[in-house]
C-alpha cells in the first residue's frame, strides 16, 4: 500500500494516476473495510485531496479523473473520522461543489460527487459552509420536480440534503427559500405514483428532510402553513409518518387555569409556594466518595432531646407485674395462650421447609376468566345476608339499613336529602351483600366511622363504594394484556384527526374541580358523569372530545405543580355494550408498564351487589405515549421543551345503571388502614403483645399510627422478661408515596401474619420486637396525592434533615431510630415498603460499599472493601421462598440521587446494615410461579407474609456459629458482578 500511495503522490501524468486509481478501486472494493482502514492510516485520503486540488486547476479538468477520484473518496470517506476536516482544510469542498454545479445534467459524474457531498455534510461545520455556498438550493434543483429517472441519484441527493438540514442554519435557509411546500409536494407525488412501494427509500429521504426542518420552530410553522399535517395524515403508508406528525403537532397548554393543584393547603408559618418549583433531579450517578460509603453511626441529636421517645418503647422496661398469669399444674406462672410454639421435636427448619404451604395466600384458581366467573358465582352464592345503602353514599346522608341479619344504624344528619319521605328515596336504595364472612377485616359501618375522623383538604363528604364494600380477590388469573401491533400508531392518528377535522370535536367539559360550587356539570344525558370527591380520589377535569371519548386531566399533588400518575375516579351514566375511550393526558413519566401488559383497574357496583365486590383488570388498546401538551418549565424543573404523556385505554360496561370506578392500582385509603388496625386489635390473643401509639399528628390533622408487635413473655420471671426485652428489633414502614398503594397491601399481609395464630407467627413474635409505621404519609393518601405530602415535597427525600413542622412523620420516625441507636438497640432490619411503576416482580434495594465500588470502578484498598455480607441474606432468603421475588432485580449500589432516602440514611447514620427498600411491582411478574400474570392483592399480601417468614429464617441464620452462608453470599456477589462485567 505504501508503494502504491508513493507512486500516486509523485506522478503527474494523468493516465498514470488513472491507472493507479483503478488499482486502488479494485483493492478497496474487497477486504470488508480492513484495506480501507489501512489506506486511511497511511495518509491515502490526503493524497487523494491533493490530486483533486491540483487537477481541478486544469481547464477543463479530466472528467474521468474526477469521476474516479470522487468514487474513491466516497468509499473511504465513511471510514475516515477526520474526512470532513481534511476536506475543509484542503479546499476540496469548493472543488466538489463546483463540479456539481457544472454537471447537473451529467448523471455519471454527478452521482459520485453527491456521494462525497453526503459524507462532507455529516460534519456540522462543513454543512454550514456548504449551505452558505448555495448547496441547499442546489440539492432542491436535483430532487425536483418529480421524476422516476435516475432514482439512485435522487436517493443520494436526499441523503445529502437530510444531512445538510440537520444544521439549524440550513433548515432556516430552506424555510426562507420556500422549500417546505416543495418537499411536501414531492412526497405527495411519490406517494401517489409509487403504488408498488418500490421507492420507499426516496419517500423516507423526503421525510428525513422534513423532520430536520421541523426541528426548528420556524420549520414547524411553515409545515403547518403548507398543510403538512393533512398531507402526511392522508399518506400514512410509511410508518415514520406518525413520528413526524407528532413532532409537528402544535404544542398546547393543558386545558387548566393553572398547573398548581386545584386544592391548596395553608401551611401556618411556612410559605407553601416555596415548594412549587422544586423538581427532584434524577441524577443517578453512583456514589464515589468512600467517606460517604462507609456507614458511620451518627444519631445527630443529643440523647436529652431523644429521651422523650422512650415512651414509645415501654416494652423495653415493662416488668409485667400487673399482668394476670395463670397457674399451671406445676404451680408455675404462665400466660394463657391459644396457640403454642411447635413441639420440641419439630424444629423451625422443618417448618420453613414447608413454608409455602403454611403461609401461601394462593388458592386453586382456574386458568381462564370463563372458569373464573363460574367460581365467582359460587362465591356469590355463599353470601346470604344483604345490606341496603343510600346511593350516592354521603357521610351526612340518610342512615343505612341492614336487612337479613342486623339492626339498623343511624349516622349523620339529613343534609343532602329530604329523608325517607323523599319520593326518590326508595329508588336510591341499593341492596348490598354482607361480605363479613369473606372479608373478616372489613366492616362497612366501621369504615364510615373511620372516614368521619379523617381530615382532608377538600373536606370530602362522600365515600367511594369500593372502599365501603371492600375488595375480594378474583378467583381467576389475570394475565398481562397482549399489545396489539400498531395500536399506538392508531391512537396517535386518532389524536391527529382532531387537528385535521376540528368540527368533529365536541370539546365539552363534563367535570371540573376548578368549579368548586358545581364540579359535575349537568347535561342532557348524552355524556358520562364523573366524580372524584372522595378519599384518595384524583381526577381534576373530564372533557368529552367525541361521543364516546373523553380526555381526563389529573390533579397535581397538593401544594405542588406536578406528580401526575395516581388516579381514582367514578363513572356513571354509561351505555351497555358501548366502547368508550379514556385518555389521561397529563402523565409525566417517559414510559410506563401500561406499554408492557399492565391494565387499569375497574370496580363495578352492580357486580358488588351481585356478590362479587372486587377490583378487576380491564381495558383494551392500552398504550402510553408522548402527546402534544407542553409542560411548563416550572413543573419540569427548569427544563424546556418537555411534553406530557397520554395513557389511553378503551373499555365497555356490562350493566345498566351501573356505577364504576377506575384506579391506577388497588386503592388502600387511610380510613381503610384505621379500620384494619381496629379489626386487628380484636384478633389479639393473650399471648400477643400489641400496642398502638400515635407517633405524631400530620399537617392535615391526621394521626400517624405506630404499632408494636411481639410475643408476651412466658411469665413474669426475670429470665423470661429479660429474654423479652433483649429480642432484636425489626423496623418496618410503608406508604411514604401515596400513589404506591401496593405497599399498603404488602403491609396488610405482614400485619395479618404477625397477628396470626400459626406456629410460624408465634415463633416470629417470640424472636423479634416489631416496630411498624404502616403509613408514613397519611395526608397524601387522604387527598389523592401521588408522591408528596401537604408540604408539596417528596417525604422520602427528607430523611437527611427532616423539618419537625413540615415533615413530622419523617422527623419522628427518624427520631425513634436515633433513640434506638443511642441506647445501643439499633434494629436488626429496617425495611421501607414501596411500589415500582417501571419494573416487574418484587425486589429490594440495599446498601453495600463493595458493590458500589465495583460498579463505579473507583480505586479502593482491600480495607475499604471490608464489610459484613449479611445484607444479602434477607433478599436471598426471599428469592427462595417468595414466588414474586426476584433476586436478579435487586441492587445494593448507593447512588447520590438516593442519599436522602430512608434506606441510605438509616444505613449511613443509624448504622443498620440490613437497611432496605422493598419495591413491589404495579404490573406483574416475568419470572417464577406468577410469570405472565398481573399482580393482585392476593400476591401482594402473600409477599408481606413471606417477608415475615424470611425474617424467621434470618433469625436462625444469624444465630449459626459457622459462616458458610456468608461464603455462599460472597459467591453470589462475584457471580452477579461477572454478569455485569460481561
Amino acid at each position: 500500500m505504501e508503494v502504491i500511495l508513493a507512486s500516486l503522490e509523485n506522478t503527474r501524468d494523468v493516465q498514470t494516476i488513472l491507472n493507479i486509481l483503478y488499482i486502488l478501486s479494485e483493492l478497496l472494493t474487497v477486504g470488508r473495510g480492513r484495506r480501507v482502514g489501512v489506506f486511511v492510516s497511511k495518509g491515502g485520503t490526503g493524497i487523494l485531496f491533493q490530486i483533486l486540488l491540483s487537477n481541478s486547476k486544469e481547464l477543463p479538468p479530466s472528467e474521468e479523473l474526477m469521476l474516479q477520484l470522487h468514487s474513491l473518496l466516497a468509499k473511504v470517506g465513511s471510514k475516515d473520522r477526520k474526512f470532513g476536516v481534511k476536506a475543509r482544510l484542503s479546499g476540496a469542498l469548493n472543488v466538489t461543489v463546483n463540479l456539481v454545479k457544472q454537471n447537473l445534467q451529467n448523471a455519471k459524474l454527478l452521482l459520485p460527487c453527491l456521494q462525497v457531498l453526503r459524507v462532507y455534510s455529516t460534519n456540522s461545520v462543513n454543512a454550514i459552509s456548504l449551505g452558505k455556498n448555495g448547496v441547499v438550493e442546489l440539492m432542491f434543483k436535483i430532487i425536483a420536480p418529480y421524476s422516476k429517472k435516475n432514482t439512485s441519484l435522487l436517493k443520494v441527493a436526499l441523503d445529502a440534503l437530510g444531512a445538510l438540514l440537520k444544521s439549524k442554519t440550513n433548515a432556516r435557509r430552506a424555510v426562507d427559500g420556500g422549500h417546505v411546500p416543495v418537499l411536501l409536494a414531492l412526497y405527495l407525488d411519490w406517494h401517489r405514483n409509487d403504488t408498488r412501494h418500490r421507492h420507499m427509500l426516496i419517500r423516507k429521504g423526503l421525510l428525513v428532510s422534513l423532520r430536520n426542518i421541523t426541528n426548528i420552530k420556524l420549520g414547524r410553522k411553515a409545515f403547518l402553513e403548507a398543510d403538512g399535517m393533512r398531507i402526511l395524515y392522508n399518506s400514512s403508508t410509511v410508518s415514520e409518518n406518525s413520528t413526524y406528525i407528532r413532532q409537528c403537532f402544535p404544542k398546547n397548554r393543558l386545558p387548566l387555569p393553572t398547573i398548581k393543584s386545584a386544592f391548596h393547603a395553608v401551611l401556618i408559618c411556612f410559605d407553601s409556594c416555596c415548594h412549587l418549583c422544586l423538581f427532584y433531579n434524577q441524577n443517578d450517578d453512583i456514589e464515589t466518595d468512600l467517606n460517604k460509603l462507609h456507614p458511620k453511626k451518627n444519631p445527630g441529636r443529643p440523647f436529652e432531646e431523644l429521651r422523650v421517645y422512650e415512651r414509645f418503647f415501654s416494652e423495653l422496661s415493662e416488668d409485667f407485674q400487673v399482668i394476670l398469669f395463670l397457674k399451671n399444674g406445676n404451680g408455675h406462672a404462665t400466660l394463657s395462650t391459644l396457640t403454642r410454639p411447635p413441639p420440641q421435636g419439630q424444629t423451625i427448619e422443618q417448618e420453613l421447609a414447608h413454608v409455602l404451604e403454611c403461609v401461601s395466600l394462593d388458592v386453586d384458581v382456574p386458568l381462564n376468566a370463563e372458569e373464573g366467573n363460574k367460581g365467582v358465582r359460587q362465591e356469590g352464592c355463599e353470601v346470604s345476608a344483604t345490606r341496603q345503602i343510600q346511593s350516592p353514599l354521603l357521610l351526612g346522608g340518610i342512615a343505612t339499613r341492614r336487612v337479613g341479619g342486623g339492626g339498623g344504624s343511624n349516622w349523620g344528619s339529613d343534609c343532602g336529602s329530604e329523608g325517607p319521605e323523599d319520593e326518590a328515596g326508595e329508588g336510591a336504595v341499593l341492596e348490598v351483600p354482607d361480605t363479613a364472612l369473606l372479608l373478616p377485616l372489613h366492616d362497612p359501618d366501621v369504615y364510615v366511622e373511620m372516614v368521619k375522623g379523617t381530615h382532608s383538604v377538600p373536606q370530602y363528604a362522600e365515600v367511594a363504594y369500593p372502599d365501603y364494600f371492600g375488595h375480594i380477590t378474583p378467583t381467576f388469573r389475570e394475565p398481562h394484556q397482549e399489545r396489539v401491533y400498531g395500536v399506538q400508531r392508531s391512537k396517535i392518528f386518532q389524536d391527529i384527526e382532531r387537528l385535521i377535522h376540528p368540527n368533529d370535536i365536541l370539546d365539552k367539559v363534563v367535570y371540573d374541580l376548578d368549579i368548586p360550587s358545581c364540579p359535575v356539570i349537568e347535561d342532557d344525558g348524552e355524556s358520562l358523569k364523573f366524580n372524584s370527591q372522595f378519599e384518595s380520589g384524583n381526577l381534576r377535569k373530564a372533557i368529552q372530545v367525541r361521543k364516546y371519548e373523553y380526555d381526563l386531566v389529573l390533579n397535581s399533588d397538593i401544594n405542588s405543580n406536578h406528580y401526575h400518575q395516581w388516579f381514582y375516579f367514578e363513572v356513571s351514566g354509561m351505555r351497555v355494550g358501548t366502547t368508550y375511550r379514556f385518555n389521561i393526558i397529563n402523565c409525566e413519566k417517559s414510559n410506563s408498564q401500561f406499554n408492557y401488559g399492565m391494565q387499569v383497574l375497574m370496580y363495578s357496583v352492580q357486580e358488588a351487589i351481585s356478590g362479587r365486590p372486587r377490583w378487576v383488570r380491564t381495558g383494551t388498546d392500552i398504550c402510553y405515549y408522548k402527546n402534544h401538551f407542553a409542560r411548563s418549565s416550572i413543573a419540569a424543573g427548569g427544563q424546556k421543551g418537555k411534553s406530557y404523556y397520554t395513557l389511553t385505554f378503551s373499555t365497555s360496561f356490562r350493566h345498566k345503571d351501573d356505577v364504576c370506578y377506575f384506579a391506577y392500582h388497588y386503592p388502600y385509603t387511610y380510613s381503610t388502614l384505621k379500620m384494619h388496625l381496629s379489626k386487628l386489635e380484636a384478633l389479639r390473643t393473650p399471648q400477643i403483645y400489641l400496642r398502638q401509639d400515635v407517633l405524631c399528628e400530620t399537617l392535615g390533622g391526621n394521626s400517624c399510627p405506630l404499632l408494636t408487635i411481639t410475643a408476651m413473655p412466658e411469665s413474669n420471671s426475670n429470665d423470661h422478661i429479660c429474654q423479652f426485652r433483649n429480642r432484636p428489633l425489626i423496623f418496618l414502614s410503608a406508604r411514604v408515596h401515596p400513589g404506591e398503594t401496593n405497599a399498603s397491601w404488602v403491609m396488610k399481609g405482614t400485619l395479618e401474619f404477625l397477628m396470626g395464630t400459626s406456629p410460624l407467627a408465634s415463633s416470629l413474635r417470640e424472636a423479634y420486637i416489631f416496630k411498624i409505621v404502616p403509613m408514613l404519609n397519611p395526608d397524601g393518601v387522604v387527598n389523592g396525592n401521588h408522591r408528596c405530602s401537604l408540604s408539596g415535597e417528596d417525604l422520602n427525600r427528607q430523611w437527611q434533615n427532616p423539618n419537625p413542622e413540615l415533615h413530622p412523620t419523617i422527623y419522628h420516625t427518624k427520631s425513634l431510630l436515633q433513640y434506638l441507636a443511642h441506647i445501643q438497640r439499633a434494629p436488626l432490619v429496617f425495611c421501607d415498603y414501596h411500589g415500582h411503576s417501571r419494573k416487574k416482580n418484587v425486589f429490594m434495594y440495599g446498601c453495600s460499599v463493595k458493590e458500589t465500588v465495583w460498579q463505579s470502578n473507583i480505586s479502593a484498598t482491600s480495607s475499604d472493601l471490608q464489610e459484613d455480607l449479611g445484607y444479602r441474606a434477607l433478599p436471598k432468603i426471599l428469592s427462595q421462598i417468595a414466588p414474586a421475588f426476584s433476586m436478579a432485580s435487586c441492587s445494593f449500589v448507593v447512588e447520590r440521587s438516593k442519599e436522602s432516602t430512608a434506606r441510605v440514611v438509616v444505613w449511613r447514620e443509624i448504622g443498620v446494615q440490613r437497611s432496605y427498600t422493598m419495591e413491589s411491582t404495579l404490573c406483574g411478574c416475568d419470572q417464577g410461579k406468577y410469570k405472565g400474570l398481573q399482580i393482585g392483592t392476593r400476591e401482594l399480601e402473600e409477599m408481606g407474609a413471606q417477608f415475615c417468614v424470611a425474617l424467621l429464617r434470618l433469625k436462625r441464620l444469624t444465630g449459626l456459629r459457622n459462616h458458610q452462608h456468608l461464603l455462599d453470599l460472597e459467591s453470589d456477589i462475584i457471580g452477579s458482578q461477572s454478569k455485569v462485567v460481561r
